[in-house]
């Protein structure tokens, strides 16, 4: 081994200077101590919890565990892609379904049907790209090449029919060509249509119309643009009336027309006109308030050159299941001719109606109801917005409000309280109850058993409670609702407890008896006396408490006697069934003779006179004689068994040959002469099927008259004459007939009703409401026509009939004479089925001239109607013609041209 040289081991070290870069070692000294700072604002930090070394690990120990839960804690990607469908498509087609995952597009060929989210699309062919949220719909062609299927898009309320359409789902904006909606009465029809959201549409060239068919109208406004907002609104620009497919010069430049399926308030357009009496008017205008879903109001007027003018309120009101009503206020302030003019004259009419009814089901033990007319004598006769004639011709106005309520104790309790009114036209006379109350328990059968039949006189003995009270008013038009109307009014009570039972004798005889114990009380009476100041006799009215009390006795007696004559199966008449039931009564009422008091009739006191202090009570008053009446009265009716025509029944037919024939009479014991009433005959029958009805009346007297008409004490017979002298007969005939019955077919319901106060048939002419005349004058439901195709002629020709006879005789004083003697007729026919032709007359064979005619004449225009109505001679002699839009919406669209009847003739 060799040994080194130390000199060879030797390491020589060189030192050398380092660079230090002191200016980035300070930069990034900063950058670090800034990157690590905190700002806050108000608030301090809460210092950080600090935690226990020993639960602390080390993350040089972290386990391999340790290491994947802290993987799987961060989350790759927190975005969820949303899927293509936002909701479950059901489809429908009959030819084939076809979906296209590459597309992303489902197609549906012939009768398809798509239902997604909120929308319902049913269309010859659909096509659904659930990529773009887009729906495609259109018409497809038919065997021959004609294209069908028009798309039918419903979203909601809303409904689409167009040619075809896009739509967008999630956008909700469509694009659609020659849509056709309809929104309440306007059917709308539009070349373009973009929907913007759901509740804007913008449409070009668009036609809207009341008409039922929208592709071809016989009447449409064309507009170039529209904004269109479902329910609420229609905006349009420049917009012209085209009729018949003929552009008429009727144009707006811009038009508004509100479209809402609640009702919503508004203007009323007047009708202008002129008339020869009152000049110039504006009439039937005013301002409608919906004022809820219950309840609303119109305010309409009218107003003449001359200074007449007119005011009309009418609400109607009505709640489900419990009520429902209407109410009419008029007022017109007439003048006639101008001031300064010989015929110049002013007067006042009002009308009040009202009209209520209370559902069956709202209260089974409250009821009320209230039918209410009332006003001036000569309203319906002066009026300038009527004609009239059945209310005209009517000589009484009547009303009734009524409440009543049923205790439901034991015994039942029943109350009534009611406010009546009847007034007479012609005298201008208005008799009132303001109120009437009536109360009354129930029979009560004190010897009856509690389980079983009640047989017997004893058994059958009952009574009852009965209170009545009235407030009663005689007035005229002239005083009506002044001091003078109340400061004469009358009222009273009068208490009733009848007695009475009922039992059999000999098996068949019927008889019943009782009394009734009445006591009444008053608040005035009079006082009579002879006055030597004046020398007359004076009345005068004595106020406070008072009552009388009376009592009467009552029996009767009946059967009832069976007879039938038999003719054999053979004849076409097999039998007559004859029914009688024969009757009599009695009744006793004794003299009441100390509730009368004597006055003298003259200064000398030596003549004197009987009276009663209460003899211009409600009630009446107690009676000074006895009265012993005896009456009697025997009720008929025949009924026969026919031969029925149709060999395969065996049964015989019932035909009723006189549905009554009554005659009646009395006797009065205590009388001192002519004990005998008259004879009352009278009967009725229907005849044709029950077509015709006849009723006739008779009064037989058997006594005697003198020279100057007054009965004697002597029997006719006696005199010369017959057994009975017939004093007055009657009788009437009503007869209607329609095709339909001719042709056996069942009659089509009328649902006339009475206006306002009139008649329910024609005969006197249909009346005229010139504040809307869209109503048909024949009253028929023509909508169920709307549909069915025109025709200009038909074999059948529906038509109806009607007439009434009326014949009165008078022979009281023997002027043996017809008082009254008159045919009525009444009649309408369709030429065709929209030409309507109707004509109301009579002849009068006393008074030798033609009674009221009218002619109507009436042309159905599906959306429009037109009549004329015309009375050509009388008093109400007048015309009217009419054309006018049937919808209320465009009601306003009309023309209208009268001459109303001379008011000074009535």
């Amino acid at each position: 081994m060799n040994r080194q040289k130390l000199s060879q081991i030797f390491t020589k070290i060189v030192l050398k200077a380092l660079r230090t870069n002191l200016f980035h070692i300070v930069l990034l000294s900063i950058f670090l101590t800034l990157g690590n700072l905190k700002s806050y604002s108000q608030e301090i930090p809460s210092k950080s919890v600090s935690i226990s070394a020993d639960k602390q690990k080390d993350s040089v120990n972290l386990g391999v565990a340790d290491v994947l839960k802290i993987k799987d804690s961060v989350k790759n990607d927190s975005i969820k892609k949303k899927p293509l469908l936002e909701g479950i498509v059901k489809r429908k087609a009959v030819d084939y379904e076809k979906i296209d995952q590459k597309k992303k597009r489902l197609t549906l060929y012939n009768q398809a049907e798509l239902y997604y989210k909120d929308f319902e699309l049913k269309s010859g062919i659909i096509v659904f790209d659930y990529e773009k949220n887009e729906v495609y719909a259109g018409r497809i062609k038919d065997s021959v090449g004609n294209l069908s299927q028009n798309p039918v898009f419903k979203q909601g309320a809303n409904v689409i029919e167009p040619d075809s359409i896009r739509f967008n789902t999630k956008t909700k904006k469509a694009l659609v060509w020659n849509s056709r909606t309809q929104q309440g009465d306007f059917r709308v029809k539009a070349e373009i249509s973009k929907r913007e959201n759901d509740s804007v549409y913008f449409m070009r060239n668009a036609r809207f119309t009341t008409s039922e068919n929208i592709d071809d109208p016989e009447y449409y406004f064309l507009a170039r643009k529209i904004k269109f907002v479902p329910g609420k609104k229609v905006v349009a620009g420049f917009t012209n009336m085209v009729i018949a497919d003929v552009p008429t010069p009727l144009s707006l430049p811009f038009a508004y027309f509100p479209m809402s399926e609640k009702a919503v308030s508004g203007f009323i357009i007047p009708t202008f006109g002129d008339t020869n009496q009152r000049g110039y008017f504006l009439q039937n205008g005013g301002y409608y308030f919906a004022l809820s879903d219950y309840y609303d109001l119109a305010v309409l007027g009218d107003y003449y050159t001359n200074g007449s003018y007119a005011l009309r309120f009418e609400s109607g009101y009505a709640k489900r299941y419990k009520f429902n009503g209407r109410i009419n206020v008029r007022f017109e302030n007439q003048i006639f001719s101008e001031r300064g003019f010989p015929d110049y004259s002013k007067s006042r009419q009002y009308n009040i109606q009202w009209s209520h009814s209370q559902d069956m089901k709202a209260n089974p033990t409250s009821r009320f109801s209230a039918s209410v007319n009332l006003g001036s004598s000569q309203y319906f006769r002066q009026s300038l917005n009527q004609v009239n004639i059945g209310s005209s011709v009517n000589n009484n106005l009547s009303s009734s409000i009524s409440y009543a309520k049923t205790f439901q104790t034991v015994p039942q309790v029943n109350m009534s309280l009611t406010a009546t009114h009847s007034q007479n036209t012609n005298s201008e006379q208005i008799d009132m109850t303001l109120p009437t109350l009536q109360a009354s328990v129930d029979r009560i059968f004190p010897f009856a058993p509690k389980n079983g039949v009640k047989k017997g006189l004893l058994k059958n003995i009952n009574f009852q409670y009965n209170l009545r009270g009235e407030n009663r008013i005689r007035t005229t038009d002239s005083l009506f609702f002044k001091s003078e109307m109340f400061r004469d009014a009358k009222n009273g009570f009068q208490h009733t407890i009848p007695i009475g039972t009922n039992f059999k004798v000999f098996k068949y005889l019927s008889v019943s008896g009782g009394m009734s114990y009445n006591e009444t009380w008053y608040f005035k009476t009079i006082r009579k006396g002879y006055s030597t100041l004046t020398n007359t006799i004076e009345t005068k009215e004595v106020s406070g408490f008072d009552t009388f009390r009376t009592y009467n006795f009552n029996a009767n007696i009946g059967t009832t006697i069976y007879g039938t004559f038999n003719f054999g199966d053979d004849k076409k008449i097999q039998a007559i069934r004859h029914v009688m039931r024969p009757g009599v009564s009695y009744g006793y009422t004794p003299s009441f003779d100390r509730y009368f008091e004597t006055y003298a009739l003259d200064a000398t006191g030596t003549t004197y006179a009987d009276y009663t202090r209460f003899e211009n009570g409600i009630f009446g008053a107690p009676g000074k004689n006895n009265s012993n009446n005896i009456g009697m009265s025997l009720s008929n009716t025949f009924e026969a068994k026919v031969r029925d025509k149709d060999e395969t029944k065996t049964e015989p037919k019932k035909v009723m040959l006189l549905n009554n024939l009554n005659f009646s009479t009395s006797y009065n014991v205590a009388a001192d002469s002519l004990p005998w009433s008259p004879v009352r005959l009278t009967g009725g029958t229907n005849l044709l099927k029950d077509k015709m009805n006849v009723n006739f009346g008779a009064t037989l007297d058997p006594y005697a008259i003198d020279n100057s008409g007054r009965r004697i004490e002597k029997w006719n017979i006696d005199n010369g004459g017959s057994l009975f002298r017939m004093t007055s007969a009657n009788i009437t005939v009503n007869y209607s007939i329609t095709s339909n019955e001719l042709e056996g077919k069942p009659d089509a319901q009328q649902t006339q009703t009475a206006l306002n106060g009139g008649r329910e048939d024609d005969l006197f002419g249909r009346g005229v409401d010139l504040s809307d005349q869209r109503q048909s004058l024949f009253n028929k439901d023509d909508d169920k026509k709307s549909n069915e195709p025109s025709e200009f002629y038909s074999l059948k020709i529906p038509w109806d009939l009607r007439f009434a006879y009326s014949l009165t005789f008078s022979n009281s004083k023997r002027e043996s004479e017809i008082v009254g003697n008159s045919l009525m007729l009444s009649g309408n026919i369709e030429m065709t089925p929209r030409w309507k032709m109707g004509f109301s007359s009579g002849y009068d064979f006393v008074n030798k001239g033609v009674t009221f005619t009218q002619l109507r004449f009436e042309r159905d225009l599906l959306s429009w109607r037109m009549d004329f109505n015309w009375v050509p001679i009388g008093t109400y002699t007048s015309w009217g013609f009419f054309i006018g839009i049937k919808s209320s919406v465009l009601s306003d669209i009309k023309w209208d041209k009268r001459s109303l009847p001379d008011r000074r003739l009535r």
